[in-house]
């Protein structure tokens, strides 16, 4: 007989798009993960290239980082299941009619279908304000960041962390601004991975891929990707859409 704790955790990468124009076969729907777990599917982002479509899922629930329309948009018609998010973004999610509202407190481990969400502020947008997610379930746990500057305290959040999945807006290319005191956008992979390497994940794949990953040769990139990865003493890859992976 299988324990509970023993069962694995799924994951699949359901779109790996940021927001760009541009989109190939790899990388056509905005970001989106599903996790897996005892039969039930938790969605993580639904964004517009959702709207309409992501009810085929069947869902048993869905959960937001952040209000901006490639990650939160998908909902405007409404959700046939509960959605979680921050109540930061519930204040910002004005033109979607979902009815099942719940919220998600920041640092606190919050249940969702026998899933552990646990939101961590993360620095990306001053309008829209962002969470990461650290996730777990039987023996399976990953950082879960699709756009993000900087992990507000680091160390908690990817503390034994063995998979993160995080931004992939550029790859070395700095894409910061600056709004007032506030410094706003994205990490470079290059950065997450030094993250990775200080706080001892051993496992780095990237999402929410912006357009130097999607209109790039795919054999390259994955192999500079590893390289960078390997000076680190981290394992990288780049997620693509309907990418699948199992946690045990």
């Amino acid at each position: 007989m299988i324990s509970r704790h023993a069962l694995p955790v799924k994951l699949k990468f359901l779109g790996t798009r940021g927001e760009i124009d541009v989109r190939t076969r790899r990388h056509n729907m905005h970001t989106s993960l599903l996790v897996s777990y005892r039969g039930a599917d938790v969605m993580i982002d639904c964004g517009l290239d959702w709207l309409g479509k992501f009810e085929r899922l069947h869902p048993a629930a869905i959960v937001l980082t952040h209000a901006h329309p490639d990650h939160a948009w998908g909902l405007q018609g409404g959700a046939p299941c509960p959605v979680h998010a921050p109540e930061k973004t519930w204040q910002t999610l004005k033109n979607c009619k979902v009815e099942d509202r719940h919220v998600i407190s920041e640092r606190v481990p919050t249940e969702i279908c026998g899933i552990a969400f646990e939101a961590f502020p993360v620095e990306h947008s001053i309008l829209a304000r962002a969470v990461g997610y650290r996730v777990s379930a039987g023996h399976a746990c990953i950082f879960y960041g699709p756009d993000l500057l900087f992990i507000h305290d680091r160390g908690a959040a990817l503390k034994d962390v063995p998979v993160y999945i995080g931004d992939g807006a550029t790859l070395t290319r700095s894409f910061v601004r600056k709004r007032g005191d506030r410094l706003i956008g994205h990490a470079p992979v290059r950065t997450q991975l030094t993250w990775c390497a200080k706080e001892g994940v051993a496992r780095a794949i990237i999402t929410h891929c912006g357009s130097e990953i999607v209109t790039g040769d795919q054999r390259k990139l994955a192999g500079k990707l590893r390289a960078m990865a390997a000076e680190r003493g981290v394992e990288a890859c780049i997620a693509h859409d309907r990418m699948e992976l199992t946690l045990r």
